[in-house]
């Protein structure tokens, strides 16, 4: 048994409960984190006759929005929420900036090294930092629904850095 194993470590219940936090807060934060490289686009089609399914003959067009992925899209929030977070005295520029710069990339890693298992305790602890950040934000600008879904997360956070020492299925377990 290594230091970090213990009788009560083994514990196969708080194993697989472990594994299913882990599992949902790191696809948590790498689906949101890629879900900053969205866009909806608008594309025009030939409207379909339903009763033939063939193209209209006058030729009729319909507007389809899609969502595509790719970097050039990246938003870390929506700009109704910068637009706000401009406004707030205790947020400057210089400190948001980074911030939204970072964002996107950050989950994403963060999600990644969950998902896999590397360093679990420290991505947990990483996150959460986060999504306290986050919260301040939320905070400052009364987005009070924002603030208590913030809230379970860092709940779920805790809980899982609580069972932490249940981890198995990881590439590294150390930190």
């Amino acid at each position: 048994m290594s230091q970090y194993e213990t009788s009560e470590s083994k514990n196969p219940d708080r194993t697989l409960a472990f594994l299913v936090l882990r599992g949902w807060l790191g696809v948590r934060a790498l689906i949101t984190g890629i879900e900053k490289f969205a866009a909806t686009t608008t594309i025009q089609k030939p409207l379909i006759d339903p009763t033939t399914g063939m193209e209209d003959p006058s030729g009729a067009m319909v507007e389809v929005a899609t969502k595509v992925y790719g970097l050039s899209n990246y938003a870390a929030i929506p700009q109704s929420l910068k637009d706000k977070f401009a406004l707030e005295p205790l947020m400057p520029g210089w400190m948001t900036a980074p911030f939204y710069y970072i964002l996107g990339p950050v989950l994403i890693l963060l999600g990644v090294m969950l998902l896999a298992g590397i360093a679990s305790r420290t991505s947990l602890f990483l996150q959460g930092v986060l999504y306290i950040a986050l919260t301040v934000g939320l905070i400052l600008i009364k987005a009070d629904d924002g603030v208590a879904w913030l809230g379970i997360h860092c709940m779920l956070i805790a809980l899982a850095l609580s069972l932490v020492k249940h981890n198995r299925l990881c590439i590294w377990n150390r930190f």
